[in-house]
């Protein structure tokens, strides 16, 4: 941690902590919130997730949209790398494949905020097994 020397070290010392204690918050009801989560295992790294999952931060600010991003590992999606799960509160995930910037804010605009459905979601291949 670096030594605080001015009173603006101080300042911006509290808003990153602050930032730290507000994720934690809506960590704790997740199912309340739009949930984005990032592949980020060495295949999405490769394709640009980590330029994504920044964009999607970014972008939510911006659209002020209270969401909480995360990253997880390989979906098993290789072939549609940078992919992105999304969860609105209430409704099933969908995975949004080959995501660019450009699909971050059609995501964002057009899913999260007004309920439409859009291209590049990967359909579910698999049921759950269900215990007797």
């Amino acid at each position: 941690m670096n030594k605080v020397k001015t009173l603006d070290d101080l300042r911006k010392m509290r808003e990153t902590l602050r930032s730290t204690l507000d994720i934690r918050e809506k960590s704790n009801h997740p199912e309340q919130m739009v949930q984005i989560r990032v592949s980020m295992a060495t295949c999405g790294i490769a394709a640009g997730a980590k330029e994504i999952m920044n964009y999607f931060i970014e972008a939510l600010d911006r659209e002020k949209v209270d969401a909480l991003v995360t990253q997880t590992g390989c979906m098993g999606y290789c072939y549609a790398e940078p992919t992105v799960e999304v969860t609105l509160p209430g409704k099933e995930p969908l995975v949004f494949g080959h995501v660019k910037k450009a699909k971050v804010d059609e995501i964002i605009d057009r899913y999260i905020q007004h309920g439409e459905l859009l291209d590049d979601i990967i359909p579910v291949t698999y049921t759950t097994v269900k215990p007797e």
